[in-house]
């Protein structure tokens, strides 16, 4: 579907703020998860802007004309998140990444939506602070797209996710009007919560503009290493057991021997070809006796070595071996092509269940499936490997792929824990949430948005889906 976006060049925009270039169009087709299934879909205009007057404009024109727009960020998701399903207007917000104001006394900084997360960070460094809940992305991914998604990373055992450390939101709806939400205040019970609705709603309620997020002192102490398992099971066992024993630990990421081949064929990581916790605690003082208390719960389950390291070169190579995991699973073999990306979260006490049943499933349907993820939350980050030119082997992955997704939402989980549904996990929205749930989301949508301008066929369902 194409559409007339001439009516761009009548608003107050300069000259490389507004693309009809096919080119500049092609690079915002899809996002990283369907531009590897071939999903892009070319938007008829891109628009950068650079201030909330801007987004305002451009939204109320677009509606006035009966034209979409899809909000982009870094075209790092993973689910079809910004894809311009229906072509239109993808509104590009990367230019707006200022730090519009900063108060490190009260722990609290204002933020553009187009600002990569790790410059937060950077930002904020020498006050001794950082923001807590950065996905594993962080350095490529912007604060936009983290509220849209309302992801997550290797942290959220500790700290929780983007929606735990937003205060407040600045964004316009799809008609122009321009909204704020929430407040400087750490707590409120003041009417509806318009911040925790619009985190997580991927575009399709409103275009942030700005946001309020909370920091964190960075912790004096900090120490990470990994445990090596015989099986599987053990790991995950130790795992659960201790998150139930309350270990504070920030960083407590599961990684199987396949995954671990995968990363060592990728990166020479030299990893053990044996399933593996890797490990890291944050404190301002006992951190030792906290690592001890794991080092004794790992040992009840068979860990084979429990290694801990002071060396941040190290350590930083053992990370980025599990923060490039996406990319070594690409990578791995030139004739199989992973189908979408899993990201399933139970409670902890079931993650053992899902990561097993997850295995059981690759034996029966004779297909690679890797498995690792944020195991301290629950969260299993899974690929189903399959050859993209065998429609029978394409069909049983796609089976094999439903069926953890399934398994893990009858087990109380969620078919996305940090993703979102964006075009991928739509068929799942209504076995997760029930039909009328899912009706009330949609009211909410048509309220908020009446003539479906902002993300169309994103989170719901197609009728009879």
């Amino acid at each position: 579907m194409t559409h007339d976006c001439s009516f761009l060049e009548e608003l107050d925009l300069a000259d490389d703020q507004l693309s009809f270039a096919e080119g500049r169009r092609e690079t915002h087709a899809a996002d990283w998860g369907a531009e590897q299934d071939g999903r892009g879909v070319l938007p008829d205009a891109v628009v950068w802007p650079e201030t909330t007057e801007d987004v305002s404009a451009v939204l109320a024109a677009a509606t006035d004309h009966g034209v979409p727009v899809t909000p982009y960020a870094a075209g790092t998701g993973l689910e079809g998140n910004a894809v311009p399903a229906r072509g239109g207007i993808s509104m590009d917000l990367t230019r707006m990444d200022d730090v519009i104001d900063y108060r490190p006394d009260d722990f609290q900084i204002d933020v553009g939506p187009g600002i990569i997360g790790s410059a937060v960070d950077e930002y904020v460094a020498d006050d001794g602070l950082f923001f807590p809940p950065l996905p594993s992305s962080g350095d490529i991914s912007t604060i936009g797209g983290m509220i849209a998604t309302d992801a997550s990373g290797m942290q959220t055992v500790q700290y929780g996710e983007v929606a735990d450390w937003v205060l407040g939101l600045e964004a316009v709806l799809a008609d122009g009007t321009v909204i704020e939400t929430g407040s400087r205040a750490i707590k409120t019970s003041s009417g509806y919560n318009l911040t925790e609705l619009l985190v997580g709603s991927e575009g399709t309620l409103a275009v942030v503009t700005r946001a309020t997020l909370r920091l964190a002192g960075r912790p004096q102490q900090i120490r990470g290493g990994r445990a090596i398992f015989e099986t599987l099971d053990d790991a995950t066992a130790a795992v659960f057991d201790a998150v139930r024993t309350d270990v504070d630990v920030a960083r407590i990421e599961l990684v199987d021997g396949l995954s671990a081949r995968m990363a060592n064929e990728y990166l020479d990581s030299g990893l053990p070809d044996a399933p593996m916790v890797f490990l890291e605690f944050h404190a301002n003082h006992g951190v030792e006796e906290e690592i001890d208390l794991c080092r004794t719960i790992f040992e009840d389950h068979d860990a084979a070595r429990f290694e801990m390291s002071d060396d941040d070169a190290e350590m930083e190579s053992l990370w980025r071996a599990r923060r490039e995991l996406a990319y070594a699973v690409q990578s791995y073999d030139p004739d199989l092509q992973p189908l979408h990306p899993g990201d399933v979260t139970v409670p902890i006490s079931a993650y053992p269940e899902i990561v097993h049943e997850a295995k059981r499933l690759e034996a029966e349907y004779g297909l690679l499936v890797p498995c690792f993820g944020h195991a301290g939350d629950g969260n299993l980050h899974y690929s189903v490997l399959v050859d993209p030119d065998d429609p029978e082997q394409v069909e049983r992955g796609e089976r094999l792929y439903g069926k953890i997704v399934e398994q893990a939402m009858a087990i109380g989980g969620t078919s996305t824990g940090e993703h979102g549904i964006g075009q991928g996990k739509r068929k799942f929205l209504e076995a997760e949430h029930g039909a009328s749930a899912v009706d009330a989301m949609r009211r909410v949508k048509r309220a908020l948005d009446p003539t479906g301008t902002l993300n169309p066929e994103k989170i719901f369902p197609d009728e009879g889906e």
